[in-house]
């Protein structure tokens, strides 16, 4: 799982590392109320039917119940996006120095998990949100993360988790907080993208001079 510090640094490890950051016990096991207030950032899925109008909104699966690769597990029945929904934006990368490129409408929950609307910023406006938006219309992109608060977490014993702990299952998400969502070109390791954004202001092509789309973009936001 990927951490976001209160200092707004990225961090990731294994279960041991997560737990420290939570203030649970590493030898604990069953339901354990979290005390520590971090954000934690999960990958998910891409869900788009082709029958949809797209000038309506991108159905988006924000998270289910699947084990993710870090052998963990969010409980849907434990969401809580009241707050959110009082502010849905949609981020780019976790990146809260960027204005939204988007929202989210009918953020609703079901047996296989969070779903909602991805509704992109219209191009009159926000060139770069709607290219965003663009881009996942042509599948180009088609991956995004959420960033939630832990509220209470299960440390199940091999007998206790799916499947007999013999899945991989490690950490379930049993309550947990909406924070954001975000569109990311790699959304299990959202300061990757970071590392590759080009610094340099301009570059030349056939003798002309003109700034980076990315680098200046985002470097001078």
């Amino acid at each position: 799982m990927i951490i976001r510090t209160k200092g707004g640094e990225f961090k990731s490890g294994d279960i041991s590392f997560l737990l420290d950051f939570l203030g649970v016990k590493k030898e604990a096991t069953g339901i354990q109320k979290v005390s520590a207030d971090v954000e934690l950032i999960a990958s998910v899925p891409f869900l788009l039917s082709a029958d949809v109008e797209t000038d309506k909104g991108y159905p988006w699966t924000l998270s289910t119940f699947d084990l993710d690769r870090f052998g963990e597990r969010i409980d849907p029945n434990g969401w809580d996006f009241k707050a959110y929904m009082k502010n849905p934006i949609v981020e780019w990368a976790h990146q809260y120095n960027i204005p939204a490129i988007g929202k989210i409408e009918t953020l609703a929950v079901d047996e296989k998990g969070l779903h909602g609307v991805v509704i992109f910023n219209g191009k009159e406006y926000d060139p770069f949100g709607w290219s965003i938006g663009e881009r996942v219309k042509y599948g180009v992109i088609r991956a995004g993360s959420v960033g939630f608060r832990v509220m209470e977490i299960e440390i199940p014993s091999k007998e206790d988790a799916p499947n007999g702990g013999k899945d991989g299952t490690t950490l379930i998400f049993r309550k947990q907080e909406l924070l954001e969502f975000s569109i990311c070109n790699v959304p299990a390791n959202p300061f990757a993208l970071a590392k590759n954004i080009v610094t340099e202001k301009t570059e030349t092509t056939q003798g002309l001079t003109r700034p980076i789309f990315w680098g200046g973009l985002i470097n001078n936001i």
